[in-house]
């Protein structure tokens, strides 16, 4: 028995002291729906504890923390358990091998030291020299006094009677070109119309770039602030002429400020929401989870789920909603753990979701009777073009409004790229950042406004 246990002994020694050194970057690429889908590990070791966080550069994400990693004996696990992701592989020399799991999907998914360096083509940014001016701006927000960073792009010799447009971004903090999956669809569309004789006032989201952070807990209508000041900018440097274009989220910002200020002439609205929030992102979850392939068991759990969360926030009338929601989850879905009602609970304590679900686009576009155009695409899953453009054109006929047009362009997905299934994997992989065809369609309506 000593034998055989100083044998034993010497083997998981052995082991220890041949395990292979797992810390650094690793690098791989799932195949999802026949596309790459690349990841990056990152992994340090801690006293005897690892942590680490991952990057999916093609969606703009990096820096995701795990919530748990373990090595041992080569065998490597990754819990982001709030993100419903899993990976488990085998270390063998400088290759893992293992699988990636997310949402009861499982994707085979090896990664190796070597950066795969892929050469992004994004053949629509703009390259200097340009043919027009472009000045760097700041001004403080009139109502909460952050200070608020953006660019002005304007054709040569620009009459300020000609127009301008401020532009708003989407969900999610973004800088001034809306960059994301290395496209940059805003700087695309200033150029466009900038070279077609239309100014724009493009600007940094709070927190980023050279914009500064504000109020913490910011929501949709303190974003209109930001906004607004922005036109009172322009006017005070003898603008005229100017307009509003939102891109979803920022398109339902549009009518919030045109409401509040008059002197916004004109607005043109991206795939902007024209339903109640509540009934877009159920909508909008159906949607995705049906894009994804998920097993349809699967998709029945997650909208069941997301249903009735959803609801729950949007007829909220209590005080403290962090504490009320935690206890409702228990109740009604008691088999759900603590790990797994977390990111329900951080997403939807939020002052910026609270408000946000609550949110009827009716109670502001109902009352402008400015000029408008609405676009959107006929792949669009995060905002379908179908219900919303409806929404919108109810909204506008009840306004009384006679200067506006609708119209939905075929095949493209939520960021106007030529698509093939408007799933958001697709985003990073086209190389198309914004369709000419709608970049033609907005300034020739901005055009005709003045004849």
């Amino acid at each position: 028995m000593k034998i055989k246990y100083l044998i034993g002994l010497l083997f998981l020694n052995f082991q220890i002291f041949f395990s292979q050194n797992i810390t650094g970057s690793w690098y791989g690429n799932l195949d999802v729906q026949g596309q790459k889908l690349p990841l990056v590990f990152h992994i340090e070791k801690e006293g005897n504890d690892f942590t680490s966080t991952f990057d999916s550069p093609t969606q703009g994400a990096k820096g995701i923390p795990i919530q748990k990693t373990l090595f041992e004996n080569n065998d490597l696990t990754f819990n982001a358990s709030n993100l419903g992701i899993t990976y488990n592989g085998k270390l063998n020399a400088e290759k893992i091998e293992g699988i990636f799991s997310q949402s009861g999907m499982n994707f085979p998914l090896i990664l190796t030291r070597n950066e795969k360096t892929t050469v992004v083509n994004r053949p629509q940014n703009p390259k200097p020299p340009f043919p027009y001016n472009s000045d760097d701006v700041t001004f403080k927000n009139e109502t909460e006094g952050n200070l608020l960073a953006g660019t002005i792009a304007a054709p040569k010799n620009f009459n300020k009677k000609s127009p301008i447009l401020v532009m708003i971004t989407g969900s999610g903090a973004q800088n001034r070109n809306e960059e994301m999956f290395e496209h940059k669809p805003f700087l695309v569309i200033a150029d466009d119309l900038a070279r077609k004789g239309i100014a724009t006032l493009r600007l940094d989201d709070r927190g980023i770039g050279g914009s500064e952070k504000g109020k913490d807990g910011a929501t949709s209508a303190d974003f209109a602030t930001d906004i607004n000041s922005a036109v009172n900018y322009l006017i005070k440097n003898g603008y005229k002429n100017i307009g509003l274009i939102g891109h979803s989220e920022g398109g339902m910002i549009a009518p919030m400020v045109a409401d509040m200020n008059k002197n916004v002439k004109f607005l043109v609205l991206l795939a902007a929401p024209g339903i109640p929030i509540l009934d877009l992102v159920l909508d909008q979850n159906k949607k995705l989870a049906e894009s994804a392939n998920l097993p349809q068991e699967a998709i029945d759990e997650v909208l069941a789920v997301k249903s009735k969360t959803f609801t729950y926030a949007a007829n909220y009338k209590g005080k403290d909603f962090k504490a009320d929601f935690t206890k409702y989850l228990k109740e009604t879905f008691p088999k759900m753990t603590a790990q797994e009602r977390e990111p329900y609970i951080a997403q939807m304590s939020s002052a910026w979701f609270q408000y946000f679900i609550k949110f009827n686009p009716d109670g502001y576009l109902s009352k402008v009777k400015i000029p408008v155009l609405a676009v959107d695409g006929s792949l669009d899953l995060q905002v379908s073009a179908k219900e919303n453009l409806a929404g919108i054109k109810k909204s506008l006929t009840k306004a009384g409004n006679k200067k506006f047009e609708i119209e939905e362009f075929e095949g493209l997905n939520h960021l106007f790229q030529t698509a093939k299934t408007g799933n958001p994997a697709e985003y990073g992989q086209i190389e198309e950042t914004f369709s000419p065809k709608v970049l033609d369609k907005i300034s020739s309506w901005i055009l005709g406004l003045q004849k």
